[in-house]
């Protein structure tokens, strides 16, 4: 993954996330960066493989797939077996 954004610099130390951000304004930025730098566009990814990208960045990868998916940034297929990155992110 690519070093976070300046403004997201703090949440990380030694490349891993140390808490997820509860307040939702760092938390959009935070999943804005996580989507664009670990899910390619237009590729389509099984949950083991979601989970296998949000464990190098934090152990809670579980939280960080359900944000995503409810943020609207990485969608689900009807059958719940993969996700994609949802076109229009950062």
């Amino acid at each position: 993954m690519s070093e976070p954004p300046a403004n997201l610099a703090a949440l990380f130390r030694d490349g891993r996330l140390t808490a997820i951000p509860r307040r939702t304004g760092p938390r959009a930025a935070l999943l804005d960066h996580l989507a664009a730098t670990l899910f390619e566009p237009a590729r389509e990814y099984g949950e083991p493989e979601v989970n296998e990208a949000l464990r190098t960045v934090h152990d809670d990868h579980s939280a960080l797939r359900r944000y995503l998916v409810e943020s609207g940034r990485l969608t689900r297929t009807r059958d719940g077996r993969s996700y994609r990155r949802a076109t229009g992110d950062a």
